[in-house]
């Protein structure tokens, strides 16, 4: 005889609620009332995938408006250097991942957080006496992006907020609203060459604080901040207790009249979590190969963080082995020169850009100092047929079909941006389709105030 049987008593063939019965030994005992289950099809989108949200994606995508079909379209909106082949990386690079490759030593899994050598490689390539560094504090990731992704994931929690500059890369809201991650806004100015502005910076700050975002150069701002403007940036974390996620991926792209200071060689006490990649410097943005470097010498983050970001790398299992084999080579064998040039290029284009811009009546741009771009203010009240900067970048699009970014994405109206990675002939006539532009749609104070009282 079996030692346990169930007997269930329902009515009909689908009985909405079943009186369970268990019998052991001859024993009956009962469960009680169990609802029945119909099934039925209830797929539904996650809440996080709900949540997240690029704002860059967001209104271009929405724009839907088509360029001038008499003049070929010339894209100044995208901030990737291959786009045009005018930028391609250094021969020496290229040589590394095709020796790896070949060598067929790096097709299998590696550790999430990278293979030690390539820790070692990256730790001994940014490690100075002021920020040394050791192949422990460096976690290799999928590109900066995830560099980013795995800092915020590891110093916030759901309902924490976080300090981002506006201007500002879009992506640190996406990711972080994705999380539950509250995203307060500091303010640069323009006026200062995009410096922080310090006492908003610091009004922000309350107990759910959980760390601020430095970057520096800027994305979308081709700003460099001064080591004296670091210095302060710092002592504002260091007064209110705030850990830094620096944003680096620019790091070292300056031009010759500036210099680039990482914000971990100035800190003795603030706690700095270093995002980079070989993404930009090296013109390789498709190869995702990034990094997170630790940087505690207070022994703040402790072994908390630390096993935080080991936990949290494991849910993917690391960048591309192949260019991880490659990294030692291309970190300390790509030729200076290679570096000088590709900054040469950008410092020309950055100032034929800002010159021809400067000249236009309404518009005015900020000199870049690094990085691959500048923003360029619109003096709205001179253009009053246009509402803001994104009927303003959608009507040059149509019209002259030059396609830059409204500052829109990045949280700052009635500016755009241009990447300057473009070959110097395509700068040329951007620019001059731009003053041809403005000089059709420009209004001085009376015209405008004509304008006005038409509407």
């Amino acid at each position: 005889m079996d030692p346990y049987l169930i007997q269930v008593n329902g009515h009909g063939d689908h009985a909405p609620m079943l009186d369970v019965h268990l019998k052991t030994n001859g024993n009956s005992i009962s469960l009680g009332k169990v609802k029945g289950r119909k099934p039925r099809w209830a797929v539904r989108a996650s809440e996080m995938s709900k949540k997240t949200f690029n704002p860059v994606r967001a209104i271009v995508d929405s724009m839907k408006v088509e360029p001038n079909p008499k003049k070929a379209m010339i894209s100044l909106s995208l901030g990737d250097p291959t786009v045009f082949g005018n930028l391609p990386t250094n021969d020496e690079v290229t040589r590394a991942v095709k020796e790896v490759l070949d060598s067929g030593r790096y097709n299998g899994y590696a550790p999430s957080v990278g293979y030690q050598s390539c820790r070692e490689a990256v730790a001994a390539y940014y490690n100075c006496p002021e920020a040394p560094l050791e192949a422990q504090d460096v976690i290799l990731t999928s590109g900066c992006s995830q560099a980013i992704e795995l800092a915020l994931a590891v110093l916030a929690n759901p309902g924490q907020n976080i300090l981002v500059p506006r201007p500002g890369f879009s992506l640190y809201k996406t990711l972080a609203l994705s999380m539950g991650i509250e995203v307060k806004l500091y303010n640069l100015l323009p006026e200062k060459a995009w410096e922080i502005d310090l006492k908003h910076l610091e009004s922000l700050v309350d107990e759910k604080t959980a760390c601020l975002i430095v970057n520096n150069p800027s994305n979308p701002c081709g700003s460099v901040f001064s080591k004296s403007h670091l210095q302060k940036i710092l002592a504002v974390a260091s007064r209110q207790c705030v850990p830094i996620l620096a944003d680096e991926i620019y790091g070292d792209m300056v031009f010759a009249d500036c210099k680039y200071e990482p914000i971990a060689t100035l800190s003795t006490n603030v706690p700095i979590l270093s995002c980079g990649g070989l993404a930009k410097r090296w013109l390789v943005p498709g190869w995702r190969m990034g990094w997170i470097l630790i940087h505690d010498r207070r022994d703040i983050f402790g072994n908390e963080i630390r096993d935080g970001l080991l936990r949290l790398s494991q849910r993917i299992l690391g960048p591309c082995t192949i260019v991880q084999g490659a990294l030692e080579r291309i970190l300390h064998r790509t030729p200076p020169e290679f570096y000088h040039n590709t900054l040469s290029i950008l410092k020309s284009n950055a100032d034929l850009c800002y010159a021809a811009l400067s000249a236009i009546p309404g518009l005015q741009p900020v000199r870049p100092a690094g990085a691959m771009y500048l923003m360029v203010g619109i003096e709205m009240e001179h253009f009053p047929e246009f509402e803001n900067d994104v009927e303003f970048t959608e009507r040059l699009i149509s019209e002259q079909s030059v396609f830059c970014l409204p500052a829109t994405c990045f949280e700052y109206p009635n500016f755009f941006r241009v990447v300057i990675t473009v070959p110097e002939e395509m700068i040329l006539e951007a620019c001059s389709r731009i003053q041809e532009f403005c000089e059709m749609h420009y209004q001085g104070a009376e015209g405008a105030q004509d304008l006005e009282c038409d509407k």
